[in-house]
């Protein structure tokens, strides 16, 4: 993917590899033919005399403007790096919820359970809740946002059921721990903030700072995404 092409003043460091080569720009033939030495010219430019218009910046506000050109250039390419929904053309719905989530989810701004109903290889059913900021942490979902494979629950995940086998597990993960003997149904604890997110698709509310969205996707079963926006605290 092409590099974003700067805007405004920020096209000067983008257009010029160094100080000299801006100062040439600035630069008349006549200049050169009065002043007879191409770094006296280029002085005199500098200083703001002589030149053919334009914006004539400093040494110094050129140097810093060209670092932090550098700096922006070299962040956006880490994140592309960084994400793999990057560069993607993804079509199905549920995945495009997940690529707009990716970034918030591995920068810890937000914790995303996934509860997801459908079959595995097999054709048993089954179903669970990922931890989304985990997974993306210890796997590639390369292949996911690509097509190559399907996203379902495991053994390993924060919940998962086989209905076929009965098979019930639970596990916490580094975001959550896992309240299976409650009341009012399953809870997460998000190990950050304290807060308690309800998956009980009855409760009127998932809980602090959370929110429960439904995803209709022709290639899943059931698919319900739990944001929890995490708090630190000041």
């Amino acid at each position: 993917m092409e590099d974003e092409v700067p805007s405004g003043s920020d096209n000067i460091v983008a257009e010029f590899s160094t100080y000299e080569e801006f100062l040439d720009s600035h630069m008349k033939p006549i200049d050169l033919f009065y002043l007879e030495d191409l770094e006296l010219a280029r002085q005199v430019i500098e200083l703001g005399y002589k030149g053919s218009g334009g914006e004539v910046l400093r040494r110094e506000e050129f140097e810093a403007r060209k670092q932090a050109a550098e700096a922006s250039r070299l962040s956006k390419r880490s994140q592309q790096k960084t994400l793999a929904s990057s560069g993607k053309e993804i079509n199905d719905p549920f995945l495009k919820a997940l690529a707009q989530k990716e970034e918030a989810n591995r920068s810890g701004k937000m914790t995303t359970v996934i509860f997801i109903r459908d079959f595995n290889p097999r054709g048993q059913e089954i179903s669970g809740y990922i931890d989304y900021a985990h997974r993306l942490k210890t796997e590639d979902f390369e292949p996911y946002f690509s097509g190559k494979k399907k996203l379902l629950p495991r053994s390993s995940d924060l919940s998962f059921y086989n209905w076929e086998t009965q098979t019930s597990t639970s596990n916490p993960t580094p975001n959550y721990q896992v309240i299976a003997e409650n009341a009012s149904g399953l809870l997460f604890k998000n190990k950050r903030d304290r807060k308690q997110l309800n998956v009980d698709p009855k409760a009127s509310s998932p809980g602090d700072n959370s929110e429960r969205t439904v995803i209709e996707s022709p290639n899943y079963v059931q698919v319900v995404i739990y944001d929890h926006i995490t708090r630190r605290k000041t």
